[in-house]
């Protein structure tokens, strides 16, 4: 079974803010952090997970994502704290 994943990278606490989908979260993750992916992350330093989400359905992540990105920045921020007060990097929490 296939996962899908929602997520989102911030610069710092309360910095600048990236939402994604992937299937691949580690290799996502990993991505984003050493730059291979040129674009907005990049320019603006947004490298560290600090919240995801997993779907067993790519549609219904696909669906998420749009809604979150639609999400006004301070309901962002709140669903980061829900599962992430203190905005720790969770990337290396994924790959162990």
């Amino acid at each position: 079974m296939n996962s899908y994943y929602v997520y989102i990278l911030a610069s710092r606490k309360n910095g600048t803010l990236y939402i994604g989908v992937t299937n691949d979260l580690v290799r996502r993750a990993y991505d984003h952090k050493s730059n291979v992916i040129q674009g907005f992350t990049e320019k603006y330093g947004v490298h560290n997970l600090v919240y995801y989400e997993s779907y067993t359905d790519d549609r219904d992540a696909l669906t998420r994502e749009k809604r979150l990105k639609k999400w006004k920045r301070q309901w962002k921020i709140n669903l980061i704290e829900t599962k992430n007060p203190d905005w720790i990097d969770l990337y290396e929490q994924i790959i162990s």
